[in-house]
């Protein structure tokens, strides 16, 4: 990643891209692919993004698992006092390690937290530095600050599936099944699936060159080098538009399943692979369980169902699991652009530090007592 650490250029360039302040939807694109009127088109998008099925477009950083190759799931009390709990919130809302947190009733713990760091001596860092953040900068009570926890790591760099736009195809299917489909009050017709196919998948998306050759202050065919040069190197991926709840859905559960696979283990991530189901998959080694994955359902029935299904197909692979529902009313925060941007924008402050440091030296006056006499 070492162009984003030695580069100012690329760092602003890298923020306006992955913020999606330069990258905006390309409605006459959409049009000709959809054949449909640009108004019509135009007014389709922006009730998409004010009923919040689909977020503007952003490049994503996929560069974030390997700058923090640890995902962290915390489970931990909120305070009881409002006060202190509001207070709490907003913390899990703003700093720059939590990407989802959510209210949970499932064992000894209310509240799960899935973070993201560099390794475990980080977390523990992080973890031990944050009572006293709570209480100075959140004005957290000192008790309700104790953070007693249960902790389980895995490794990034183990995931087997990442696909965060496969609930499109769960929006499809019940579209198709119900003949209509009403997302946070709007009442999606064939053209919005349209729009909404095209945008998860990067289709009728622009890039604002002129914007970004004034912010970085370099020449557009560089700039289109540089981002091609990124997305080739897995820095970032091209432009698209997603749920505001990351890979979730709107109106869908999310599951967190640790899961005892005892035989068949590469068939069954074969069939994984295709399902619209699971977004986000790992492998893992979390006592008995070896699979780790992230699931949207449209009720707990649906997955009850959905993991009858998987044992029914592969026999005596299946053994103990371990999940947890997630629902839209237990969401405190799903926002994987805070870790993202929050790193960029440290990186960006690191360089600017070293960067006056160097003109400092370069300009501090000699010191005439320790110059060698001619």
């Amino acid at each position: 990643m070492n162009i984003i650490i030695n580069d100012s250029g690329s760092l602003t360039l890298l923020e306006s891209l992955v913020s999606g302040e330069a990258v905006s939807v390309n409605l006459s694109v959409l049009s000709r692919i959809i054949g449909k009127h640009r108004n019509t088109i135009k007014s389709k998008v922006e009730s998409i993004f004010s009923h919040k099925i689909l977020r503007p477009p952003i490049f994503p950083f996929t560069g974030l698992y390997r700058v923090y190759p640890m995902l962290v799931v915390v489970q931990l009390d909120l305070p009881e006092s409002p006060s202190d709990r509001e207070k709490f919130e907003n913390w899990i809302r703003e700093d720059p390690h939590i990407f989802a947190a959510f209210r949970s009733r499932q064992g000894d713990y209310d509240t799960i937290l899935f973070v993201y760091h560099e390794n475990i001596t980080s977390y523990q860092l992080w973890m031990d530095s944050q009572p006293s953040i709570l209480r100075l900068k959140y004005g957290v009570s000192e008790k309700a600050s104790d953070l007693a926890s249960s902790t389980s790591y895995f490794s990034n760099q183990r995931m087997i599936k990442y696909d965060p736009s496969s609930g499109m195809q769960l929006i499809k299917d019940g579209f198709r099944e119900k003949g209509e489909l009403v997302i946070n009050g709007y009442r999606l017709d064939n053209v919005d699936l349209q729009i909404l196919s095209c945008l998860v998948s990067g289709e009728g998306i622009k890039t604002n060159y002129t914007l970004l050759v004034e912010k970085a202050g370099l020449h557009r065919k560089t700039i289109e080098k540089r981002i091609q040069s990124m997305i080739k190197d897995g820095m970032i991926s091209a432009p698209v538009c997603r749920f505001p709840s990351f890979f979730v859905p709107p109106n869908y559960i999310l599951t967190y399943s640790l899961l005892e696979i005892k035989s068949s283990f590469d068939r069954v991530l074969r069939e994984l692979a295709h399902d619209p189901h699971v977004p986000i998959g790992f492998r893992i080694i979390e006592g008995k369980y070896n699979l780790l994955l992230f699931g949207n359902h449209s009720s707990i029935s649906d997955h009850i169902i959905w993991e009858d299904s998987y044992r029914q197909k592969f026999p005596g692979s299946f053994g103990s699991a371990n999940i947890t529902y997630l629902t839209p009313e237990m969401t405190i925060s799903f926002d994987q652009q805070v870790v993202s941007l929050s790193y960029i924008r440290n990186q960006a402050m690191i360089l600017e530090g070293k960067r006056l440091r160097e003109t400092l030296q370069l300009t501090r006056p000699r010191n005439p007592y320790f110059q060698n006499s001619s």
